[in-house]
């Protein structure tokens, strides 16, 4: 991929001899870290999969994201490394306790122990006019968490999703599931890019999209 699609505060650095994705922020969860830089897993992180993978995410560095799905804080802490003030909503209680402690030294990162299908819950804490969305909610119903949520986005904001087919139906083709998702995104959103992540994730369909 080029590396002028990375983000600004994500490069690549060496790690025991190999070009790696990589962040500068304190480690999470046993990544490799060099002269204050962790290597970033794209087996990991479906959104560290996407950049691999070269997709458009329109990020920039520095922007405000509300990441739906934090879990124990992986990828998000990632993002907090080089966003702007990062909301990350996990429902969960036991990975959420992991995610505080990705939080604590960083201050930009906001940990919400809430339900991404209620974004009612938090709209009193999240800004609105996020510059994205990250989500990588395994439930069903992925694409209405995403629509439900786009209220937050920014005129021009991107939406970055990682569906699950699995979660939407363990028996149906994964195609299937996905068209069925974007059809329902479309309601909500401007589809940008759409590519498959099976290099990292099998059966994940990496989106970009924009609000309507």
């Amino acid at each position: 991929m080029s590396d002028s699609a990375l983000p600004d505060g994500v490069e690549r650095r060496e790690f025991d001899g190999e070009e790696r994705l990589a962040t500068r922020g304190e480690p999470v969860y046993g990544e490799p870290t060099a002269d204050g830089w962790r290597a970033w897993d794209p087996e990991r992180s479906k959104l560290g999969g996407m950049l691999e993978l070269g997709f458009e995410t329109g990020l920039s560095g520095g922007e405000t994201v509300l990441y739906l799905g934090a879990a124990s804080g992986t990828t998000v802490s990632h993002v907090a490394d080089f966003s702007g003030p990062t909301y990350a909503v996990e429902f969960a209680p036991r990975p959420a306790r992991d995610l505080l402690d990705a939080a604590a030294p960083r201050e930009r990162l906001f940990p919400l122990l809430k339900d991404a299908r209620k974004p009612e819950t938090y709209a009193h804490v999240v800004e609105s006019d996020v510059d994205a969305v990250v989500q990588d909610v395994a439930t069903r119903g992925q694409a209405e968490v995403a629509v439900r949520n786009a209220e937050f986005l920014a005129e021009g904001g991107r939406l970055l999703l990682a569906i699950k087919a699995r979660s939407e139906d363990v028996t149906a083709a994964p195609e299937a599931m996905f068209e069925g998702a974007l059809d329902r995104l479309r309601d909500a959103y401007e589809v940008l890019e759409t590519r498959r992540l099976d290099r990292f994730h099998e059966d994940h369909l990496g989106v970009v999209a924009t609000p309507k």
